[in-house]
């Protein structure tokens, strides 16, 4: 039934890469103002679920200084990869946007691979702890792959093309939860380091990615927005911890 459960979720969140179709007949002054609600809902919503779930239930599972050197490795790990890897921007004037947009695709497949791989280990970790896991990465997938999708077309891809390939990058997380899944029933104790590995990276993607885009709005309206909107991600996984979501 575990697996049943982590096949399900990361169906959802793979189908969420999708997303790109209803931006179509969206404005665009109407999608970014979507975009910086869901953004601070992101960063809210990762935050919480580090915080208020992922790390707690770490705790129980062993002493506090490997917890916290695991969250650490983890935060470094996904500082890393985007140091080298996942270069979203380009810098140059006349770069090579069509080389931008695969670097992308390359790096968006191997994100959605370790959400997989996530997903998996909370659900067998347990089930309230998967729901929770798999709504937090929901919560940052749905700008993330706007975003994505936006990046695609703007490197020169039809907008059909453009959601293909975005979809076929979020399958690699039905490659990671299979992994995940199996990996974790082998191998004793595995969600000991993955789980604080994981709160780790939730808290890189919302303080270096997501946080600093709401910062920067102009807007004073907008950036009142995001603020709201972030509070009201944390404040939803704390609602879940009051339900007894864990």
């Amino acid at each position: 039934m575990t697996f049943v459960w982590i096949i399900g979720a990361t169906l959802i969140v793979s189908l969420i890469s999708l997303i790109g179709i209803f931006t179509l007949a969206l404005k665009e002054e109407l999608l970014n103002k979507s975009l910086v609600f869901l953004i601070g809902l992101a960063a809210g919503g990762l935050i919480g679920g580090a915080f208020i779930h992922i790390l707690p239930e770490a705790l129980q599972m062993s002493n506090v200084e490997n917890i916290f050197v695991y969250t650490m490795v983890g935060f470094v790990v996904f500082f890393i990869f985007e140091r080298y890897v996942h270069w979203r921007h380009c810098h140059k004037e006349n770069c090579d946007i069509h080389a931008f947009t695969y670097l992308s695709l390359l790096a968006d497949g191997f994100h959605n691979f370790i959400d997989g791989l996530v997903i998996a280990v909370s659900f067998v970790t347990s089930v309230k702890l998967g729901i929770v896991t798999t709504l937090a990465v929901i919560l940052h997938e749905i700008p993330q792959e706007i975003g994505d999708f936006g990046i695609l077309v703007y490197g020169g891809y039809k907008k059909g093309r453009a959601l293909f390939l975005n979809f076929l990058c979020a399958l690699t997380a039905m490659l990671g939860a299979i992994i995940g899944y199996f990996l974790a029933g082998a191998v004793q104790n595995i969600s000991v380091f993955l789980l604080p590995f994981t709160a780790g990276g939730f808290i890189y993607i919302a303080s270096c990615d997501l946080i600093p885009e709401l910062h920067r709005q102009p807007d004073q309206k907008r950036a009142n927005l995001s603020l709201a909107s972030f509070i009201l991600g944390i404040i939803l996984m704390w609602w879940f911890k009051a339900l007894h979501i864990n």
